[in-house]
């Protein structure tokens, strides 16, 4: 993610998209020769990895680059292809495996994946002068230079000459990157335990596979309708995502107390729905708390951090389970670990608030000696 980021930075989002898609391509059609496993690590896994990766994050960025006031809502609506592909390209999968083996599987899905490329030459970049920030800068210009300068910034893409690594530097991303940990850590428990628990209940197997999709319906519901409520700026994109995350805790600490199916879709949807709600708003969250203009670089930063608790997570909530001997104690440690994360944005959103407050405080003009305003006018006269 951050060489993605870098790159951005330094070309366009399209160009590292359109080289995302033939490198997600090239690996799954290496695949298709399975010499050894050495082999399938190098291609579907490395090689493919790193194509998903440029592929993902610049295509994120450019969304939030396109939109500023429905910038919510259209990370909601563009985040929503995943629980799309979770829900109809699983049975899509295994029937391509049963009809052509897992060799033309892989071909199949790598000539699905080459479409990236035509995705990334529709992401157009955007001159800078056409996004918010552009506007402020136009206003600073000295005088005489301003019409030289804004012409440039027209022609210029919304990319910025170097990769900023400072931001690790900055509190307010610092809190966040840690929240991003947290979460990571809790969210990849459930998928994997959900059916081994439901197994353990006694459930049938073909019931089992329905909570899957479950979770996939709710989690879309969840990011297209928490996307709409965010764009209507009724509440801090913050406070907001502290909200959904207090919920997913909530859910994952009652899911555990299902004996039957149905109490356990129920809480599955419950999960999936908040789930989707926090994945349709992290990441304009995380575009407030370091700026547009930082938001490339942070982006990247921001992934690379956050996928050490998506490696620590599952093996940690597996330890525990087998110390418990029973699934349920992996539900309450993503639960209690996102309970910790929420506390994080807690303190962000106070550290944010203490420096408006005193940045407010410098700007205050200073009041008048004059008893009256009158004389206040006499005197500049």
């Amino acid at each position: 993610a951050p060489v993605a980021s870098s790159l951005c930075v330094q070309y366009t989002h399209r160009t590292v998209v359109i080289t995302g898609g033939l490198l997600a391509f090239s690996g799954m059609a290496l695949g298709f020769f399975g010499l050894n496993m050495v082999w399938m690590y190098a291609t579907t896994g490395f090689l493919q990895g790193l194509g998903i990766s440029f592929s993902w994050t610049p295509a994120i960025s450019i969304v939030s680059h396109y939109f500023s006031k429905k910038r919510a809502l259209a990370n909601a609506i563009a985040s929503a292809g995943e629980c799309a592909f979770a829900f109809t390209f699983g049975p899509f999968f295994q029937w391509l495996i049963s009809q052509y083996g897992w060799k033309g599987a892989l071909l199949i899905i790598g000539g699905i994946q080459l479409n990236i490329c035509v995705c990334g030459v529709l992401m157009r970049p955007l001159a800078s002068s056409c996004l918010p920030e552009a506007s402020h800068s136009e206003t600073e210009t000295p005088p005489g230079t301003g019409a030289s300068r804004r012409d440039k910034e027209e022609k210029s893409p919304i990319t910025h000459k170097t990769f900023n690594w400072k931001l690790v530097r900055q509190p307010e991303f610092v809190l966040y990157a840690i929240f991003g940990i947290l979460a990571a850590m809790s969210f990849f428990v459930p998928p994997l335990f959900l059916v081994p628990l439901s197994y353990s209940l006694g459930i049938d197997e073909s019931w089992t596979a329905s909570l899957l999709s479950i979770l996939a319906m709710v989690d879309f519901g969840g990011r297209l309708l928490c996307g709409w409520y965010a764009n209507l700026h009724v509440t801090k994109t913050i406070h907001l995502l502290a909200m959904t995350i207090t919920l997913i805790s909530t859910s994952l600490m009652l899911l555990p107390l299902a004996n039957n199916y149905l109490s356990l879709a129920i809480f599955t949807g419950f999960y999936g729905f908040f789930f989707g709600t926090t994945v349709a708003i992290h990441i304009t969250a995380l575009a407030d708390v370091v700026g547009m203009p930082e938001f490339d670089s942070a982006l990247g930063l921001f992934m690379l951090i956050r996928s050490t608790g998506g490696f620590v997570g599952p093996p940690l909530a597996g330890l525990i389970v087998d110390t418990a001997g029973d699934y349920r104690a992996g539900f309450y440690m993503a639960g209690a670990t996102l309970v910790l994360s929420a506390g994080f944005l807690v303190i962000l959103d106070r550290l944010q608030q203490r420096k408006k407050s005193r940045s407010k405080i410098r700007t205050k003009p200073e009041k008048s000696t004059l008893p009256y305003p009158s004389l206040h006018l006499l005197k500049h006269q």
